[in-house]
């Protein structure tokens, strides 16, 4: 059968950047950290005292008291980053067929806020059990697209993926393969992701994988720079509208960016690591690839994982180079990681986001915080580092991996038609 074309028609975000896409992609071309001090909780006696925070988040300021006390914040901002990309897309929720319309949503942990705060308020008074009946509905991952969908009335296919760092790609993955097939014609995709509090800045400490730069957090994420020493905790959301083509064209929608390639593949190597030698890396690019008939040559930029870990830096390279071949200085790549932080389960959306702007606007982000590259990279890669540049973008690849050895890419095409 011949499958149908996924084009990309809105988008919308909140991040440790930017309340809205135009505020992140301004900031993002401006090399600006999104790091500081942490203030969602009290990290006196933690390893790590900073984090990507939304900067001055009021919940009512985007959902009504109601709504707010409902849902966790990572539910919150999929609310909010959602709203805006419908509203960016044009889609007239009066006529649209919300039959065909779904809601495929990442979070890789979901309401971690509510299900800590509940049970430290029963641990303080066990022998009267006290819990809200929005315990359960806040806490569990799937949650909120289910409430995106409840909202526009959307009846269409939603569910929820969760893949730890990956989710966010996989959703837009699962997404266009339903558009594909002719399942639906419409899904808001994305992910989000609400972790900074004592469970999650602990838990990640437990296991070494942040930073722990707290004289200077706005230099701590140093993607390939041989001082780095672990990611930086981020939150917020991302959503991105996906469209079949016609459809779209139908309704007059602005046509964004095309989504003509796809690939899933898993390391099946350790439970946090990755392949040392990017060989999981290396496939999902390949099988990206492969989808979207393309060769290596016709990439121009990759939005790479790049989280500023001392094993994903070293293997992401190496799978690159083992995808490209030589090609691999004709690329133009930056990890976006260096300002926005880490967003988790959201990270796919942002940085998918990012990449399509890139093409846009002919710029590449930077990747800052470069003082010295691991000698264990090859100089000769083009980082983007520590400034923008201007640069015509036709094909962008971003990819994403997740522990659990889940990896996802996507590539986007500029639309010449």
């Amino acid at each position: 059968m011949e499958l149908k074309r996924v084009v990309v028609t809105g988008f919308g975000t909140i991040n440790p950047l930017g309340k809205n896409v135009e505020e992140f992609w301004k900031n993002l071309c401006n090399g600006v950290s999104g790091a500081g001090p942490i203030t969602r909780f009290d990290s006196t006696n933690f390893k790590t005292h900073f984090a990507c925070e939304v900067k001055d988040f009021e919940p009512t300021d985007y959902l009504d008291k109601k709504e707010v006390h409902k849902h966790d914040m990572y539910a919150q901002f999929a609310y909010i980053a959602a709203a805006q990309a419908i509203e960016h897309s044009g889609i007239n929720l009066e006529t649209i067929d919300k039959d065909e319309c779904g809601v495929i949503w990442g979070a890789g942990i979901g309401g971690l806020n509510t299900f800590l705060h509940s049970v430290t308020e029963y641990n303080q008074n066990p022998e009267i059990p006290r819990f809200s009946p929005f315990f359960i509905p806040k806490m569990i991952a799937n949650m909120a697209s289910g409430n995106i969908a409840l909202k526009y009335g959307f009846r269409g296919p939603t569910i929820t993926t969760v893949t730890a760092c990956a989710s966010a790609t996989h959703a837009m993955i699962d997404a266009a393969t339903y558009i594909r097939l002719g399942k639906a014609n419409l899904f808001v995709a994305g992910g989000s992701e609400s972790a900074i509090n004592d469970a999650g800045v602990g838990g990640f400490n437990a296991m070494r994988a942040l930073s722990t730069r707290n004289d200077d957090p706005k230099t701590a994420s140093r993607p390939f720079d041989v001082g780095r020493d672990g990611f930086v905790m981020a939150e917020g959301g991302g959503a991105l509208i996906l469209e079949e083509y016609e459809h779209a064209k139908k309704r007059g929608a602005t046509i964004y960016a095309e989504l003509v390639g796809i690939g899933m593949s898993t390391d099946a190597y350790h439970m946090t690591a990755p392949d040392p030698e990017g060989g999981g890396a290396a496939l999902v690019m390949q099988r990206a690839l492969n989808d979207a008939g393309l060769q290596p040559t016709d990439i121009d930029y990759i939005n790479v994982h790049g989280t500023s870990t001392g094993l994903g830096d070293i293997a992401e390279p190496k799978a690159i180079r083992r995808v490209f071949g030589d090609h691999i200085y004709n690329l133009s790549i930056s990890a976006t990681k260096s300002m926005t932080g880490h967003l988790l389960g959201a990270a796919g959306a942002v940085e998918g986001i990012a990449s399509i702007l890139a093409m846009r606007d002919s710029i590449v982000p930077p990747t800052i915080n470069q003082f010295e590259l691991d000698p264990a990279i090859d100089p000769k890669i083009d980082f983007t580092f520590n400034k923008a540049k201007k640069r015509e973008l036709n094909y962008v690849l971003s990819n994403t991996f997740g522990f659990g050895g889940h990896n996802g890419s996507v590539i986007f095409k500029k639309l010449s038609e």
